[in-house]
């Protein structure tokens, strides 16, 4: 969901994906390996593997469930052992990374992931030099963007020029 729905969000660039679902996949075999009680595991793998990712800085919501089903997955899962982070996890995730780079090429404002965005970024003015926005500019703004909870630097560039009539790059001219 996060890839084809908010593919601008930080949960869902590629490191958080992949290092999400493979640290969390790592967890969840650990767990199921090492604690015999299904609930305390289960429970267990989750909360690890959310700290996990929080140190490794790659939280990606879905990776919980990654580690959960490690656990609950049922005896083919754990017939797996540690084989289950390569197949079916590392090998799913390159194959949802892929198809998200694919589908989001599709539409211009939707590059993914989100640094392939901001190559074609325009350059700013520095901190400082744009004026006030009045609360009914910026509502007029937001209702011209296709975008109502995934909205990255460049969208709100593109608000403010919305809102203050401007171009990018206008006032740094102006005030030179």
């Amino acid at each position: 969901m996060l890839l084809f729905a908010a593919p601008h969000s930080p949960l869902a660039q590629p490191w958080n994906v992949f290092g999400g679902h493979l640290i969390s996949a790592a967890v969840g075999v650990m767990c199921a390996q090492f604690i015999p009680v299904v609930s305390i595991a289960a429970a267990t793998a989750v909360g690890l593997a959310i700290a996990a990712m929080y140190y490794a800085r790659c939280v990606h919501p879905p990776g919980g469930a990654t580690a959960l089903a490690a656990v609950i997955g049922g005896i083919h899962i754990h017939a797996l052992g540690f084989a289950y982070i390569i197949t079916p996890v590392l090998v799913n995730t390159v194959t949802i990374l892929i198809a998200a780079v694919l589908f989001n090429y599709l539409f211009k404002w939707r590059r993914y992931p989100s640094y392939l965005t901001l190559k074609n970024r325009e350059s700013i003015a520095p901190t400082g030099m744009y004026g006030p926005i009045d609360h009914a500019d910026l509502v007029y703004a937001l209702s011209e963007i296709d975008s109502f909870i995934d909205v990255t630097e460049e969208d709100l560039l593109r608000i403010y020029r919305l809102a203050t009539g401007k171009k990018a790059g206008a006032n740094v001219e102006s005030n030179k």
